[in-house]
């Protein structure tokens, strides 16, 4: 049996973060999450009040981004955002971790920075979801950590990417591949039950939608969100 539409509304993070959205823009992205009831808006961090102001009432919650999106910042940087999110209403974080650091496989520092933001998110009522911008990380042996990290600090989700993980490419351009079907598999596998996963990067039709779900993702980070809901209700989902 096919799953219910307000199911697959609810696996959705409407993706409000592009830097060349307007105020107009962010408050358009909100109306329409808010007629989809999707699961979360993830908007810039400047806007989560007004993105808390207009959805509320609704069950579509707030979150932002963290250190994003290349997760340079230091740590107290870190801390201090999603401290000043927390308290303008966000209530789902998603922080992407040092890379740099992860490559270098300073298990240390990436654990304790980790730690230290799901403490705050969870301390507030809120949840973390943990970037690992798969895109920079070719060798398997890292990512497996890192989904042994999130699952021994109880994160709530470790999610693929950014959507802005830009690599260069054989041919000298950039672009990225985002949520593979590989990284997403080999995260289920890898990261224990009470972690859910969390694609972001090239989720854009429902059949994407399905398809990732099928791999046990539960949230998606799209910008797509009403053509593929719209094209879920054109196939009969209800």
């Amino acid at each position: 049996m096919p799953p219910p539409l307000h199911s697959l509304a609810k696996m959705i993070d409407h993706s409000l973060l592009h830097p060349t959205m307007t105020e107009a823009d962010l408050l358009a992205g909100c109306d329409l999450a808010r007629h989809y009831d999707v699961a979360s808006v993830c908007i810039k961090p400047y806007a989560v009040t007004l993105a808390c102001q207009e959805l509320l009432g609704s069950d579509v919650a707030v979150g932002t981004v963290v250190g994003f999106p290349h997760g340079n910042s230091r740590t107290a940087v870190k801390l201090q955002e999603a401290e000043l999110a927390i308290n303008d209403g966000a209530r789902e974080l998603d922080m992407v971790v040092n890379i740099g650091k992860v490559l270098g496989e300073d298990w240390d520092y990436v654990s304790d920075e980790i730690r230290l933001l799901n403490d705050l998110a969870t301390s507030a009522g809120g949840l973390l979801k943990v970037i690992f911008e798969n895109d920079y990380l070719s060798d398997d042996r890292v990512k497996i950590q890192l989904c042994r990290t999130c699952s021994e600090l109880g994160v709530a989700f470790a999610k693929t990417s950014t959507g802005y993980g830009f690599v260069k490419q054989p041919d000298g351009s950039y672009n990225y591949a985002g949520a593979t079907d590989y990284d997403l598999a080999l995260m289920r596998r890898h990261c224990a039950p009470w972690v859910q996963i969390k694609a972001a990067g090239g989720v854009r039709t429902l059949d994407d939608l399905l398809r990732v779900r099928e791999l046990g993702v539960t949230r998606v980070g799209a910008t797509a969100t009403a053509a593929i809901l719209d094209e879920a209700r054109q196939r009969g989902y209800a």
